[in-house]
């Protein structure tokens, strides 16, 4: 080696911490190289060079496996924890081992596993809370521990937050709060980590969706009107806007600018039923949204709101029950027939991966939430969980 002792300590933005390189290695010129000028030879290669270059040696391995060397791998690929603009939003994992979980997700590579079963049908929501899956389940809403390198769940609950008579129909959970609609028609918000809670009648009828943001709780009904409600000292409970529709309101979402006002409507020449049942805002200008009528729709409300800037036709001529997106390439979607998960890329047409998760007389899938690693899905008696670390 031309100098001895180890390199420098990797800088923050250039990786785990976790490893450090060896202290010696073989005479090589390389190593007389500044290490900013390794990384950014090290830039130009793709994800298989970059892998026979860490086989080289110890500490080329070392080397090689800097976040900030696999960062723009990462932005490419499907569900990597990055978003268009570049947010980092699994920060606590290597992004090489996000590159590697990613390929699986593409090739459709995973364990299968049911992890809760009920009698009764349902018509379940899910959240996914850091270590923590909540789950509706008749009028309850219950915290399951996630276990330890995603083997699966608790078998019993942390904790059940009630307040309904009938059905929880939907729920968010937004900054330790759990806001919940029901088929009594009532909203109730519960603190995670405290006794405190609220309760107050919203609707004629059944809360179908709700949405919380910034003190402000949007609602819609199957009595036709969507509602935004204040939590205001002194003012909890207080309606401030209601909005009349043509039919009941399946799907609800506050846009992140949180404006407060109703903007416009998107879309215009739908058939009667094309109805929407999920919506999912990856920032304050795209979303996306799916239904009855078996499409996906990706809305740039900067450029049209009349007609969407692309869209996905699910095979099957299968409603559209949910949605979700990783914020950049993937998006999911569940359908109504044969309990069926599709994997898409926004960069193609078709879909990418589909997984049956149940016999062909199952019910459809009512909610979806993914991780980096796992996807969690909600059918009407069980719930089940695809791990993509499987090799």
């Amino acid at each position: 080696m031309g100098r001895k002792g180890s390199p420098r300590s990797p800088q923050a933005e250039g990786g785990s911490r976790a490893a450090s390189p060896p202290s010696s290695s073989p005479s090589s010129p390389l190593w007389a190289l500044p290490e900013e000028l390794l990384l950014l030879i090290c830039s130009y290669l793709d994800a298989q060079a970059l892998g026979r270059l860490g086989q080289v040696c110890r500490r080329l391995r070392f080397l090689s496996s800097r976040d900030l060397l696999w960062r723009r791998i990462a932005r490419g690929c499907l569900n990597s924890g990055f978003t268009q603009l570049g947010t980092d939003l699994a920060p606590g994992i290597p992004v090489k081992e996000r590159v590697k979980v990613s390929r699986n997700w593409r090739h459709g590579r995973c364990r299968r596993e049911t992890v809760l079963k009920w009698k009764c049908n349902l018509m379940p929501w899910i959240e996914l809370d850091g270590e923590y899956l909540y789950l509706s389940q008749a009028e309850n809403i219950q915290a399951y521990r996630l276990c330890p390198e995603g083997t699966g769940l608790q078998h019993h609950p942390q904790a059940i937050f009630s307040g309904h008579q009938e059905d929880v129909c939907r729920f968010v959970l937004v900054n330790s709060h759990i806001v919940s609609g029901g088929g009594d028609g009532n909203i109730v918000l519960h603190k995670i980590h405290g006794s405190y809670s609220v309760k107050f009648s919203a609707h004629e009828q059944e809360v179908n969706c709700v949405d919380f943001q910034g003190g402000l709780i949007v609602s819609g009904s199957r009595d036709r009107t969507a509602k935004v409600w204040s939590l205001s000292t002194g003012r909890v409970g207080q309606c401030l806007h209601t909005v009349q529709t043509e039919d009941r309101v399946w799907s609800i979402a506050i846009s992140p600018l949180l404006s407060g006002q109703l903007l416009t409507c998107l879309g215009t020449d739908f058939h009667r039923g094309a109805g929407v049942l999920d919506v999912f805002y990856e920032t304050p200008s795209l979303l996306l949204s799916c239904g009855y009528d078996t499409y996906i729709r990706y809305w740039d409300i900067r450029t049209s709101t009349r007609k969407c800037v692309q869209e996905w036709e699910e095979p099957h001529d299968s409603a559209l029950y949910c949605i979700r997106s990783d914020k950049n390439h993937m998006i999911a979607s569940g359908s109504s027939y044969y309990g069926v998960v599709r994997l898409w890329d926004k960069r193609q047409t078709r879909c990418l991966q589909s997984f049956h998760l149940s016999s062909p007389t199952s019910s459809p899938v009512y909610c979806l939430r993914f991780s980096t690693t796992h996807l969690y899905a909600a059918l009407a008696s069980a719930l089940h969980v695809l791990d993509f670390t499987a090799p």
